[in-house]
């Protein structure tokens, strides 16, 4: 699935050719997305100019200045296997290409989404009170997140550390490829019971995510199956693994081999002597 640092590194490779450019046309082939694609989009974003292209979470906000002078926003979700990139006005499109946006500029972006688990919505005035963005916790990023802010969400929570951290009411889009990098990093088991982790090590936590993050965005993301850049590219932070799906290997930091568990049906990669309860 893309995550965090996969979304941000769309964000930043499609911002510069689409923000201030005019959307000529939208063509959905088809709706029966995770939510069905709203009826009149495309006569929504015909004619509207994309004014800027933010990011909450995983979602993607095309923030539009409507034709008529109204606002709204263009919300997209890549869902567990899409791809949003630019594509020139002539490709053809195929199979899997559900919606393009034509600018005014030569250019489509154009979502690709086998799975059709991604999402393709309007909100018309402030994006983030739609219900799927209102209860999203503090962008990991920022300073709306640090230690005092973890340690604050995990004290009544026993759940695994690694499931709050993966918790977006708890902080916005840690997925479960960075959750199991930056436990690593801060030498906490995932296993862990949230209550039970120290402010101290919550500070080291919180950094060592937004470490583990601002890496694998400057990386252009980790590319593992479907995920590309918007420019087509894979990312490859993969590369740079020290845990995630190197479970049987031995750890680059002590040699002792990385083991696998499933925690809320994902995987859980660890090393059992550098993190610790």
């Amino acid at each position: 699935m893309p995550e965090l640092p996969e979304v941000e590194t769309t964000r930043r490779g499609l911002a510069p050719t689409v923000e201030h450019h005019r959307i000529e046309c939208a063509i959905v082939r088809h709706r029966g997305m995770r939510l069905p694609v709203p009826r009149g989009l495309e006569r929504r974003l015909a004619g509207a100019r994309i004014m800027s292209l933010r990011r909450r979470g995983k979602y993607l906000l095309f923030d539009c200045s409507q034709a008529n002078g109204n606002t709204g926003t263009l919300i997209v979700h890549l869902g567990m296997s899409g791809r949003l990139w630019l594509v020139d006005a002539a490709t053809p499109a195929e199979k899997h290409d559900h919606f393009d946006l034509v600018i005014d500029n030569g250019l489509v972006v154009r979502l690709r989404d086998p799975r059709r688990f991604g999402l393709v919505l309007w909100q018309t005035g402030d994006a983030l009170t739609h219900p799927l963005l209102a209860s999203i916790g503090p962008e990991p990023l920022t300073a709306d997140f640090d230690g005092a802010v973890l340690y604050r969400e995990t004290r009544k929570r026993n759940a695994a550390i690694k499931l709050v951290i993966m918790d977006s009411h708890v902080v916005a889009g840690v997925g479960n490829i960075y959750a199991n990098e930056a436990l690593f990093h801060a030498g906490i088991d995932p296993r862990t019971p949230a209550s039970r982790v120290s402010r101290k090590r919550c500070d080291l936590l919180a950094g060592e995510i937004k470490k583990t993050l601002a890496s694998a965005i400057d990386a252009g993301g980790s590319s593992l199956r479907d995920y590309v850049g918007s420019d087509g590219m894979a990312g490859n932070f993969q590369n740079h693994f020290l845990v995630y799906g190197r479970a049987g290997e031995p750890c680059t930091q002590c040699g002792t081999v990385i083991r696998e568990l499933r925690q809320g049906q994902r995987a859980t990669c660890y090393c059992p002597s550098c993190q610790r309860r």
